[in-house]
């Protein structure tokens, strides 16, 4: 399709870290007839709702960055809406642009949708060839859902409907909460607290982190992903799912180590092995991403950084989820 600065362009999630900077990045680029509607505003699980927005909309563009998401402990305690709230959300939307004629939909998912053994790095081809890690499986099979109902789409009509499945993500409006967030902003919440705890009584206050440390893990900034999503909304991809991440992983312990320094803590690191770690590795092979024109540019440290400096400026509302 043609795009240019007027093409409607619909993010799901616009509110959320992933859409929004999806929103950021768009608005720097020139595109000005974006549209965004928040949860109160529409309820992505409900079908009739949804039609009726494509409707009035009529969006030409749909960029999904809505989701239901959380981490260990929350997909742990919250199967049932993890999965049910997830294929409602993305089925509404998928189903939904289809047939009212967009040509143009670009599905987020994450690198949990691959087997919990996989070899490493994740190549797209192993997607359903082996079990899948259980404290999240119920959010993969999902997005697993969504990513087969937009390679079906393109199969059967020959839309350009594309699934990007970061690694994990961090930055500006991630999410906080210590019991539904994901491992790097609980460490950033947990070693700023800490931190404050150990000014105030001059003691220095230790720092617990669920599991080993051993397990490793890639880290992408979301002002990346961003980028990725635009240059996918503005190109032809060949096929249908592209892995989006650094290629670059490193240990749980040493990712701690880090944040701690750049946090300036000094107390003891406590590793709670009693605690699952999860999967032992998740790195993503990126080098389909990067033949077809895109690669990530922003550093561990660097995007660590300027994440704990938007918290430190956004302390009295950065976003907590309740479950």
């Amino acid at each position: 399709m043609n795009l240019n600065p007027h093409t409607r362009i619909y993010i799901a999630g616009h509110r959320g870290m992933v859409g929004s900077a999806i929103w950021r990045k768009l608005e720097a680029e020139g595109y000005t007839n974006l549209i965004g509607k928040t949860s109160t505003e529409l309820d992505l699980r409900n079908q009739a709702a949804v039609r009726e927005f494509f409707e009035k909309e009529q969006p030409e563009v749909v960029i999904d960055a809505a989701a239901r998401v959380g981490g260990i402990l929350a997909n742990n305690e919250h199967p049932y809406q993890f999965l049910m709230e997830n294929l409602q959300i993305q089925n509404n939307l998928i189903d939904t642009a289809f047939h009212a004629g967009v040509d143009k939909f670009i599905f987020l998912g994450s690198s949990c949708i691959y087997p919990k053994l996989a070899p490493q790095p994740l190549k797209e081809e192993y997607l359903l060839t082996a079990p899948l890690e259980p404290t999240n499986e119920w959010y993969a099979i999902a997005k697993i859902a969504g990513v087969k109902a937009c390679e079906a789409i393109r199969k059967q009509y020959g839309k350009d409907y594309i699934s990007l499945m970061p690694t994990n993500l961090y930055g500006p409006f991630d999410n906080f909460d210590l019991k539904t967030s994901h491992v790097l902003p609980a460490m950033i919440r947990k070693f700023h607290d800490a931190k404050l705890k150990s000014e105030e009584t001059a003691v220095a206050e230790p720092v617990e982190v669920w599991g080993s440390g051993n397990p490793m893990r890639e880290f992408l900034y979301v002002e990346d992903l961003a980028e990725a999503v635009v240059f996918a909304m503005e190109n032809k991809f060949a096929d249908n799912l592209y892995n989006v991440g650094t290629g670059k992983d490193l240990t749980i312990r040493e990712l701690a180590e880090l944040i701690q320094k750049i946090v300036g803590h000094s107390g003891e690191i406590i590793w709670d092995s009693t605690k699952p770690d999860g999967t032992p590795r998740k790195l993503m092979d990126v080098s389909k991403m990067e033949r077809a024109g895109w690669k990530a540019k922003t550093s561990l440290e660097e995007g660590i950084k300027r994440t704990y400096a938007w918290f430190l400026e956004n302390q009295e509302s950065y976003k907590e989820v309740k479950l």
